[in-house]
């Protein structure tokens, strides 16, 4: 018999896509008439699948309202156990036509593998089941949006304090009912907020985190325990100072882990003076652009003299980084200056890079002279990561930086290459004074629109590749051609000709 899903996540897919939701509360809706009449009443749901067949195992997730008929229930004890081994949260069987009760030897497997077992009525489809759990599902991720929205506002109030540090654990300790201290890599107190959790908890939450502690190589970004009832979590912060941030609470909500990554951020600018004074200062330009200051204000705390490098990133797997991901990243690349985006945009991390950290001497034999910036060294591949990098720039031009480095990106993805650094101009074009360039270039590009000449630019940079300039620009091939048809006709030139596409490209580069 077909496998028959009614809306399952895809096996490809395994994270839930809201907080899991207590039975108790499916149980609550009395136009459902469920009834639990076997195993426990704490399970919680991450999904809802049906199935009639035999052993529906290789087709569960983990976390799962079951919805069956029983039709093709031979062996209730063998049946269940393998529920159970799946991880599924509850089974809801349904009476009629199949079953004129719910079958006794179900129920005591159900007791005695511990696994929910409710009775679903004839009046009551399966598909009406179904839309109420995903509507609490999504009632509950919209009470976790609010809920880590305020506490962001809260977080952030804090971190403008004058006392920041103390203030931003005393916030979070108080939105997670908790404990929150602030390590070192040592497991020496620098701040602590919060009452205390038992000794014994204590200790622990001390050897977790010393597991993250940057001080060691090799250490993991963040773990979690348990201590009797309290749960335990701790986080490195960046600057590779080991600073850990502690967490001990009595329970876990959704949005916890949310919280937490935002409180690492702004802890991560916020102890920068344990880090030095240029980091500090960076940080603090950084703060004060937040509230709201020109780049002309904060030019002297970034450093005038530049040049920054702008790295845009995204998950080569396709899934959207969280805070703790996005700041992890930035570690590694030695920058506390990391924007890891939104939830609802495409999933792409930002991280300023002072650009004198991308210097390297080049070793004997190297082609180039003593003390030019490589990229190619400092900013290596990234695994899980495709990394699109800016040439080096002033303040002044962070702005085309950051472009150029969105267009790096989209080039490294649509290649499919972990890294597409955006090389600053060299070779026969450097000989060309660069107010004539782009004198020339804003002649010869004037008829296109800002739309096509990004096309034009993305298809000469990939070699007139139709289907990599389509995955690129996150459009059909046909829309790519037609776009080109529009270029060569707005300019009137034969894109073919080799000539002349070198004339554009040269443009292009310089507009």
């Amino acid at each position: 018999m077909d496998e028959l899903s009614m809306p399952t996540p895809p096996a490809t897919a395994p994270q839930p896509p809201a907080p899991p939701i207590p039975l108790a509360e499916l149980l609550a809706r009395e136009d459902l008439g469920l009834r639990r009449i076997a195993g426990p009443a704490d399970a919680e749901l991450l999904w809802v699948h049906t199935s009639e067949m035999a052993d529906p195992y290789p087709y569960l997730l983990g976390g799962e309202l079951l919805l069956s008929a029983g039709v093709l229930l031979t062996d209730p004890d063998r049946y269940v156990a393998r529920l159970v081994e799946a991880g599924a949260a509850a089974l809801g069987f349904g009476v009629r036509p199949v079953y004129e009760a719910v079958p006794e030897a179900l129920v005591e497997a159900c007791d005695r593998y511990g696994l929910p077992l409710l009775e679903v009525p004839p009046q009551t489809p399966f598909t009406t089941i179904a839309r109420a759990v995903w509507r609490l599902m999504a009632e509950a991720r919209h009470r976790e949006l609010r809920r880590v929205t305020r506490a962001q506002q809260a977080l952030a109030t804090a971190a403008a304090r004058p006392d920041p540090v103390p203030a931003v654990l005393h916030q979070l300790a108080t939105q997670l009912s908790g404990r929150a201290v602030l390590l070192t890599a040592r497991g020496e107190e620098v701040h602590a907020a919060g009452r205390r959790p038992h000794p014994e908890a204590a200790a622990a939450l001390a050897r977790l985190a010393r597991v993250v502690a940057r001080a060691r190589p090799g250490s993991p970004a963040s773990a979690t325990d348990t201590h009797g009832d309290t749960h335990l979590a701790a986080y490195a912060l960046g600057g590779g100072e080991g600073l850990v941030l502690s967490l001990a609470t009595h329970r876990r909500e959704p949005g916890d882990h949310t919280v937490a990554g935002i409180a690492v951020v702004l802890l991560s600018l916020l102890a920068a003076p344990h880090q030095g004074a240029d980091a500090a200062d960076r940080s603090a330009a950084l703060v004060r652009l937040l509230l709201g200051a020109t780049p002309a204000e904060v030019a002297p705390l970034l450093g005038p003299d530049g040049p920054w490098t702008v790295i845009h990133a995204r998950r080569s797997d396709g899934t959207t980084p969280d805070a703790l991901t996005a700041g992890a990243l930035g570690a590694s690349l030695g920058s506390a200056l990391v924007d890891a985006g939104r939830e609802d945009d495409d999933g792409t991390v930002r991280v300023l890079l002072p650009a004198t950290a991308s210097e390297t001497p080049p070793h004997p034999g190297d082609d180039e002279e003593p003390g030019e910036p490589s990229q190619a060294r400092t900013v290596p591949p990234h695994p899980g990561w495709t990394l699109g990098v800016s040439a080096p720039a002033p303040l002044p031009a962070l702005a085309a930086a950051d472009t150029r480095a969105a267009r790096a990106l989209a080039h490294a993805e649509a290649t499919r290459t972990p890294l597409k650094v955006d090389a600053p101009v060299t070779g026969l074009a450097a000989l060309i004074p660069p107010d004539q360039a782009a004198a020339h270039a804003r002649t010869l590009l004037a008829p296109l629109t800002p739309s096509l000449a990004d096309t034009l630019r993305c298809w000469l940079s990939l070699h007139g590749s139709w289907d990599r300039t389509a995955v690129a620009l996150s459009v059909h091939r046909n829309t790519v051609r037609q776009r080109i048809g529009r270029c060569a006709e707005l300019l009137d030139v034969d894109l073919n000709d080799m000539d002349v596409r070198t004339e554009l490209w040269f443009a292009l580069r310089r507009e």
